[in-house]
């Protein structure tokens, strides 16, 4: 397993001791008797250069709106055939061959969906959850799938399609159906995990094969017969991966009791129920709970497991999906499958009757504005996750845009790791950049930024672009503001700090979404995510 923390805590060290000079500058011009460093805090403190220009304008920027050509909602991705495919709510799927524009080939409730129509015509599917028959029916009286998975499975040789049928805002059901083929059809193979159950449908579950009835009673649903959704969860949103032994696990849940974490045989896909064990958060039927609680803002779940840094990385969207709803994405990392996740903070939100859960978390993204965009993007939560053959990390979400509608498209962003082992999203949609592994030039790195920190909020604000400039020297200067940069020579690895925080990422130049080739850098450090734009 690859640590880099030893690494990090030499590049650290030679920021505090020469804080306003380049990695790349010779360490022998330097005085040995600490008068340059106390120089450095002098130099830090100084105010920014009045003949610099911090003015934000726009001028000479091209602007372009991605045309995705399709809106899927919570997009779950899987390669497969050289494709890429994303499958999402409301049965809607759809395929790429770039990562950008996609086509659809299923959407809506349809019997004649090419990949759903069989589970359409079954009425085992929906048969605790999610239609009008439902024995839990929908308040709307229409269907409800939400938020699939797809995996291949290794030991099968068939695609599983894992997704759930929901009623109500806790009664749902994870559900299995499989296909020799990616894009279908995927016939019903059976149901997982039901919640929102209350004593008059629980005999409509398969709880009570694993809890004794009054134990389960006494455990899932409170004295006002309503199921006890702060402590359990809302079974939907599942992800499903192996972990680095082979073995197979389900990652799921909704606000409700939080996220929750169960592993699957292998050969039949379906889940093996632990024993329970409740001083590390294990229940019996459910799992183990990883995050969340108490009906506090978080969902989707999703995890990846990146060889090259050793961590499992727990995605998950925090606020409410409307435009103007806070969704955002925020990760988590643990060296083990089951946990502990934590934050860059080593935190994770269990008590969640602290409303100030929003500071749990390293934030990727939220709503924010950039050059190049025809608006502002917002909303850009309930992300998948993956790794392509070419070994780039890809994040994969869906967003909203200021423009007063609940409209929303796909989005796909390159993520790199950074010395410390967090990703940093890179600001634009992937557009086939690659990040140097020899790193940059020193004129290419330095300059004038548009930056926009995405801060630690559940809100509708849109984070703005202010700028900052890079200097040769290693200062680094904005409106009010002072800090101090440096990279590491040879690689794509950088540090900037300003208002007495320390951000750690990278270099990558890429195109904007103009398709105009411009340097940025991003970077991450408190749990919060800064982005740079040179133009």
């Amino acid at each position: 397993m690859m640590k880099r923390k030893a690494l990090l805590a030499c590049v650290l060290g030679v920021s505090v001791l020469f804080g306003l000079t380049a990695c790349g500058a010779k360490q022998e011009n330097q005085d040995t008797d600490g008068d340059d460093s106390a120089q450095a805090e002098e130099d830090t403190a100084e105010e920014a250069p009045a003949d610099l220009d911090y003015t934000v304008s726009y001028d000479g920027i091209i602007t372009a709106k991605i045309e995705a050509g399709v809106s899927v909602h919570d997009p779950s991705i899987i390669k497969a055939d050289g494709k890429y495919y994303i499958f999402g709510s409301h049965m809607s799927t759809a395929v790429s061959e770039d990562l950008r524009t996609w086509t659809s080939i299923g959407d809506g409730y349809k019997v004649k969906d090419a990949i759903y129509y069989e589970l359409m015509a079954n009425d085992e599917a929906f048969a605790y959850a999610g239609s009008k028959n439902s024995v839990i029916p929908t308040d709307d009286r229409g269907w409800h799938v939400w938020a699939p998975d797809v995996i291949y499975n290794e030991a099968t040789g068939l695609y599983y399609l894992y997704f759930c049928t929901s009623s109500t805002w806790n009664a749902s059901n994870l559900c299995y159906a499989t296909s020799e083929n990616i894009d279908g059809p995927y016939e019903w193979q059976g149901a997982l995990i039901y919640s929102g159950f209350t004593a008059e449908t629980l005999d409509s579950t398969d709880v009570t094969e694993y809890v004794d009835r009054e134990t389960a009673k006494d455990t899932y649903i409170k004295k006002s017969n309503e199921y006890n959704y702060n402590e359990y969860p809302n079974a939907i949103d599942p992800t499903v991966l192996y972990d680095e032994d082979g073995r197979l696990w389900m990652v799921y849940g909704s606000w409700s009791g939080g996220m929750y974490l169960l592993e699957l045989d292998a050969e039949t896909g379906e889940v093996i129920h632990p024993e329970a064990d409740e001083e590390n958060r294990v229940d019996t039927y459910f799992g183990k709970r990883l995050l969340g609680g108490n009906h506090s803002s978080i969902e989707g779940p999703y995890i990846l497991y990146d060889e090259e840094s050793g961590y499992y990385y727990l995605f998950v969207s925090y606020g409410s999906l409307t435009r103007e709803g806070g969704y955002q994405i925020r990760v988590f990392r643990s060296e083990t499958i089951d946990g502990d996740y934590v934050d860059m903070n080593g935190e994770y939100p269990l008590d969640t009757t602290n409303p100030e859960h929003n500071t749990y978390g390293l934030k990727l993204s939220g709503n924010y504005y950039l050059p190049s965009l025809e608006m502002a993007y917002m909303a850009t939560g309930h992300n998948s996750a993956f790794i392509d053959d070419d070994g780039k990390k890809y994040i994969v979400n869906h967003t909203r845009f200021d423009n007063k509608t609940e409209e929303h498209e796909p989005r796909v962003h390159q993520f790199i790791v950074n010395e410390e082992g967090w990703p940093c999203m890179l600001p634009y949609a992937t557009d086939g950049e690659t990040v140097s592994g020899s790193g940059y030039e020193m004129a290419d790195m330095a300059g004038r930024y548009y930056v926009i920190n995405q801060g630690t909020a559940i809100d509708a604000n849109i984070a703005e672009p202010f700028i900052l400039y890079l200097e040769e020297n290693g200062k680094v200067y904005g409106d009010g503001i002072t800090g101090s940069w440096e990279y590491k020579d040879n690689t794509c690895y950088m540090n900037i700090t300003y208002g007495d925080v320390s951000y750690s990422g990278v270099f990558c130049q890429m195109n904007d979404e103009a398709g105009t080739q411009v340097m940025t850098f991003s970077a991450v450090g408190n749990n919060e995510s800064v982005w740079g734009v040179k133009y």
